[in-house]
């Protein structure tokens, strides 16, 4: 009987590792790029696995967040449709505002990763007005991961989550009032350029 309650829940248990999984993905993508391009790694890292690292993290969060769309449709106790898992508000059956956040979040994950693909072939501007949502995307799917589940009751989940919004604030005060920020007032026009050439470090989700 055991067994068979297991089997009957193991797609809700895929979607919510899966979930879980991809907003890590997002906020460590997100964290990476920060911290590139903050130079919280140095002004000029020439490793090129740095760059790699934020792209294939990236990358891996879209793979993980269709998985967990996937998931979700087999499910067989909620039912989702993918009309409901692609329009806010689609659905009523299961927390429509928290699921509302997800969708949302994955939509600006799309969008970055597409552009992030596509740089070459579109406007510098374009692109870095849309990866700069990423921003958005991290608290998006943060929203969503906090309130769409029973797992935001988790210790380590909890303490995961304060971490990442911790080194999300360091990073962004490191580059609007720190040491980031002393570089641009020393040298504004190096600075500005070196900020249009290294935001293509800036994340995903990351995130997400």
């Amino acid at each position: 009987m055991t067994l068979i309650l297991a089997s009957t829940k193991l797609w809700w248990y895929v979607s919510r590792s899966a979930g879980i999984v991809g907003w890590a993905l997002c906020a460590a993508s997100v964290l990476w790029g920060m911290a590139l391009s903050t130079r919280a790694l140095g002004r000029k890292p020439s490793a090129p696995w740095l760059l790699d690292l934020h792209r294939f993290l990236a990358g891996l969060a879209v793979t993980f967040v269709g998985a967990h769309m996937v998931s979700l449709m087999l499910d067989p106790f909620v039912k989702f449709t993918l009309g409901d898992l692609l329009v806010p508000f689609a659905s009523t059956q299961y927390k429509p505002n928290a699921v509302a956040w997800g969708i949302v979040a994955m939509y600006l994950l799309v969008a970055v990763e597409a552009t992030s693909l596509l740089k070459k072939r579109i406007p510098a501007r374009l692109w870095r007005g849309v990866h700069l949502t990423s921003y958005a995307l991290y608290a998006f799917a943060t929203v969503h991961l906090l309130t769409a589940g029973t797992d935001r009751f988790n210790p380590v989940l909890r303490w995961t989550v304060l971490t990442s919004v911790g080194a999300v604030v360091f990073f962004t005060a490191y580059r609007l009032v720190g040491p980031g920020r002393a570089a641009s007032v020393r040298n504004p026009k190096r600075a500005s350029a070196g900020a249009a050439a290294s935001v293509g470090s800036d994340e995903a989700t990351s995130g997400h």
